[in-house]
């Protein structure tokens, strides 16, 4: 049976599990597919120092990781990641044969070996909200999908997590869907719109990073391989001016002091389908030293 190469650390993660605590404010998780680790890194540091917040909300890889977040389980994701990252069940052929797409949600939502079963009752515990971010491909707009929804949630977090192009839409009814990083890459604005006076934004992206703005084309992909949505096509035509946008908003605003932001303390060169294990092991293991440097700074914006 082949060896699939996996962390050399794996087995020295952090585990545990969290406390019951709930703590005030509104979590926001950025995306990124395998960069997503460095979030499972912050989220683990974060659950051991209590900060379980009442709201999270994730889009595409950050919906994924909210999931073990709200269940409690220190280390669960960053242990499926490094360790599955080249099972093919999880990324690759049989993915795709199962799932019409690249990840096989199918195997992540299902009992993994070496892995701690999934805490669903604590998950669906009604004190505390997730929402999934996804992106309408009739109207190109996001939508913000919350786990009291019931079954169709998991759907709504596979349709969040499946990128474009590579992915078959994800129906939710009569409705595809597909990434909600491609109407929203960083729903911080769903979280002002909602008034919550304290917001914790997770980048996966150092916070001087900006997407390049490629020149126009005569024939464009999305609106080729999208002829048939064409307001989907326009947003991901515009996904990354919209970012780079957002990224300088919320530079701001953490200037301010309204958001509180944790990002990468370093240049991050992990791909978004990374297949070097050791490079996503520094990555997790950046995301829990760079929560734990700011934990005190973090406890003072929320009046803790």
């Amino acid at each position: 049976m082949k060896t699939l190469r996996k962390y050399s650390g794996i087995d020295t993660l952090p585990s545990g599990t969290a406390s019951d605590q709930i703590t005030e404010g509104c979590l926001v998780l950025e995306g990124g597919a395998f960069r997503g680790v460095y979030t499972n890194g912050v989220l683990d540091a974060l659950m051991e120092h209590d900060l379980n917040f009442r709201t999270t909300i994730g889009v595409s890889a950050g919906s994924l990781t909210a999931i073990n977040y709200l269940s409690g389980q220190i280390g669960r994701s960053a242990r499926m990641n490094l360790r599955y990252r080249h099972d093919s069940r999880y990324v690759g052929a049989k993915a795709i044969r199962n799932n019409q797409g690249l990840i096989g949600f199918d195997f992540l939502f299902g009992r993994l070996p070496f892995i701690p079963r999934m805490d669903w009752k604590r998950f669906r515990n009604p004190e505390r909200q997730l929402y999934a971010v996804v992106t309408n491909l009739l109207t190109g707009r996001p939508e913000y999908l919350e786990k009291s929804i019931g079954e169709d949630f998991l759907k709504a977090v596979c349709a969040s997590s499946s990128m474009p192009y590579i992915s078959m839409p994800v129906m939710l009814g009569d409705t595809p869907y597909l990434d909600g990083g491609c109407s929203c890459k960083v729903p911080y604005e769903w979280a002002l719109e909602q008034d919550f006076e304290k917001i914790i934004v997770i980048r996966t992206r150092p916070r001087n990073y900006r997407k390049k703005i490629h020149p126009e084309r005569k024939i464009r992909m999305p609106e080729l391989i999208y002829r048939n949505y064409p307001n989907f096509a326009a947003s991901l035509l515009a996904s990354n001016t919209n970012y780079n946008t957002q990224c300088d908003t919320l530079e701001q605003l953490e200037q301010q002091g309204r958001i509180f932001v944790i990002a990468p303390s370093q240049e991050v060169t992990v791909s978004r389908l990374e297949k070097d294990m050791e490079k996503l092991g520094d990555l997790y293991y950046l995301g829990y030293r760079d929560a734990n440097a700011q934990i005190e700074n973090l406890r003072a914006y929320l009046d803790l």
